[in-house]
């Protein structure tokens, strides 16, 4: 059966969506600019947590892909040039998450403890990189972070850091090049390439995300624990990067692209985040229930911080946006075919998710405030907008190089063209 679409035209990163995503990225730099100078903890902190956000989304979209290929699923052929892009912008948005941690390590300030003893410490992950907490004899020696010294220690943590990042970014881009390689030279090779570093991609991503979470967020809390914190983090990156990449879908099919996308497309991609939200809410509440029903001290205080007056109205509205939004909204049929609908659901996802970041890393970091509604000042929204063109700017780019925005030799395209559920 022969389509009507042309598979040849290419993205023209052009218009309002260069220009929003350039004002984005100027109000950014100036709210970071403002920031590090009138509040410099809060701002490596909202960097932090923009940085990690920024990352997750794209190695979302490498995850993505390996999946596509390793089930060999054709549905999704035709949707495949958006997670590929993703998979190419990672290594950007890895080097600015290490640039970001580097500089929160090298940069410190003068800190007060909670027995008002002062001490020099970094902007991030002062509660394991001081250096004097390590120090037998020290006035804020801490037994418990010395006993993880041997892990938790700023050149093993780099190392750490690198090594993941760049073996994620590795293989979004060899699936990014073998795809590219597949539309010129068609035939299987490129596939079944595709095919085997997807299946190693998934293991290794699969033993080691937890290990970059672990690192990332869980540390800025050292003293805290808990084995359900990666799994935790990896269904949050999941249902974030499924968002996204229904988002942009959606954006570009409107613009006049993707004429091959339908309403099947759509409704497959609502599923995946209805299901994986209810997953994440799974991981939520086993994280949550053994910690309250244990209530050991070293571990039931992470959960008592966020209990505390100026975080417990976002500690609860968090289960509400990532949990009870998509489950009444994208339970029936209809509403994933929609596409105003499974827009908003998407654009709700990404800012409860946003949240979601924000309640792992806010904590740790800032002072106690009198109001939950002082926990939010202009940094917040100004470095989310910030970031948010940013990706937007790479990201088109990235699918403006492509000469099709469809893998037009992929051997299951006819099958993701004619796709019906």
């Amino acid at each position: 059966m022969k389509t009507h679409n042309s598979f040849d035209e290419q993205y023209d990163f052009a218009g309002k969506a260069k220009t929003w995503s350039l004002i984005a990225i100027v109000i950014g730099v100036i709210t970071i600019a403002l920031g590090l100078l009138t509040n410099t903890e809060r701002t490596f902190a909202n960097l932090l947590l923009m940085g990690y956000y920024f990352t997750c989304v794209c190695a979302a979209g490498v995850m993505f892909c390996a999946i596509q290929y390793a089930a060999q699923a054709g549905w999704s052929a035709s949707i495949l040039r958006i997670p590929q892009a993703m998979g190419k912008v990672l290594p950007i948005a890895a080097l600015i998450l290490i640039a970001i941690i580097v500089a929160g390590l090298s940069i410190k300030h003068t800190v007060v403890n909670e027995d008002g003893v002062s001490y020099v410490a970094p902007y991030l992950y002062k509660h394991w990189a001081s250096h004097d907490l390590t120090v037998k004899g020290s006035e804020i020696y801490d037994s418990v972070i010395a006993g993880k010294s041997g892990f938790l220690n700023v050149p093993f943590f780099l190392i750490r850091m690198v090594v993941l990042l760049g073996s994620y970014s590795l293989f979004g881009y060899l699936l990014y090049k073998y795809s590219s390689n597949e539309d010129s030279l068609g035939g299987m090779f490129n596939y079944k390439k595709s095919y085997v570093v997807s299946c190693v991609f998934l293991v290794i991503f699969g033993f080691t995300v937890p290990i970059f979470a672990f690192d990332t967020v869980m540390s800025i809390e050292a003293r805290w624990f808990s084995t359900m914190f990666g799994w935790y983090n990896l269904a949050a990156m999941w249902v974030s990067g499924l968002a996204v990449i229904t988002l942009v879908i959606i954006l570009l099919k409107k613009a006049g692209y993707l004429t091959w996308v339908t309403t099947d497309h759509l409704h497959n991609m609502g599923m995946f985040m209805f299901a994986f939200s209810i997953f994440w809410t799974y991981l939520w509440f086993a994280q949550f229930l053994l910690t309250w029903y244990a209530n050991i001290p070293e571990e039931s205080a992470y959960f008592f911080r966020r209990w505390e007056p100026d975080f417990k109205l976002w500690f609860w509205l968090n289960i509400v946006i990532n949990f009870a939004a998509p489950l009444l909204v994208l339970m029936s049929r209809d509403s994933k075919r929609y596409v105003g609908t499974l827009q908003t659901m998407c654009i709700i996802l990404i800012i409860g998710h946003w949240l979601d970041y924000f309640q792992m890393i806010m904590p740790g970091t800032l002072k106690e405030v009198e109001s939950p509604f002082e926990v939010f000042t202009w940094i917040e929204p100004g470095v989310f907008i910030g970031f948010a063109g940013l990706f937007t700017f790479i990201l088109l780019t990235t699918l403006s190089k492509f000469k099709s925005l469809v893998p037009k030799n992929h051997p299951f395209l006819q099958e993701s063209l004619h796709h019906h559920i």
